[in-house]
């Protein structure tokens, strides 16, 4: 279990306070990042027979190149974590506070193809409360890069208990894989559920419930 925390956050100390995405340091910008992976995919349409000379295929790698790196993997850049506003509980707010069917479209760092799911994110303050739209893009920054669901869920717990000072938080994921739908048992039908509950969402029958409630709501 993670601590709560009581010091001044920053970026980095919200994301030492995260389950990690396994990951080596460079020293590339964003940039150089673009370039070499450019390269690297030209030689990868051409090992596959591609003309890379024609004019619809020309512009292809670096396309790509820019969108793994300023869109769908820009989770992998701390520079891009979002603001965190939260605000004293002033309220005394002690009941769940619940934001459902949250897009999280991520890619399986197995395959790198889709993960197309819905998220429902709920916690029970302590002293704080967070901006409501926060909740959407913390999902968001962690599910852009490669992942794996179980990891994308813990994260997205991590963040929220540490940021807010509370035990109490609980995330489900319902996700359609394009790992199993485009390629190996090509089933187009069935999706994973991941399921994080803490605190009172944990040991708490009552709190537990209510929580999953919410999640078939959304997925009835």
């Amino acid at each position: 279990m993670k601590k709560t925390n009581a010091k001044p956050q920053t970026t980095k100390s919200i994301l030492a306070n995260v389950l990690p995405t396994p990951m080596v340091k460079n020293e590339l910008s964003c940039d150089q990042k673009v370039q070499k992976i450019a390269e690297k995919f030209s030689e990868i349409m051409e090992i596959l027979g591609m003309d890379i000379k024609d004019d619809s295929l020309r512009d292809t790698p670096k396309r790509v190149a820019k969108m793994y790196v300023n869109e769908i993997f820009s989770g992998l850049n701390p520079a891009n974590f979002p603001k965190m506003t939260v605000i004293d509980n002033k309220m005394q707010y002690d009941q769940m506070i619940c934001v459902s069917g949250i897009s999280s479209l991520s890619v399986c760092e197995h395959h790198f193809l889709t993960i197309d799911g819905l998220a429902t994110v709920a916690y029970i303050p302590n002293k704080k409360v967070i901006g409501l739209s926060k909740i959407n893009r913390i999902v968001q920054f962690f599910s852009r890069r490669p992942q794996v669901q179980e990891r994308l869920t813990k994260q997205i717990a991590d963040c929220l208990q540490y940021v807010l000072g509370t035990e109490h938080v609980a995330v489900y994921i319902d996700a359609k894989h394009y790992c199993v739908i485009a390629r190996g048992i090509e089933d187009t039908a069935s999706s994973t559920a991941t399921t994080e509950v803490r605190g009172h969402f944990r040991t708490k029958v009552q709190t537990r419930e209510e929580f999953l409630r919410q999640c078939k709501r959304i997925n009835s």
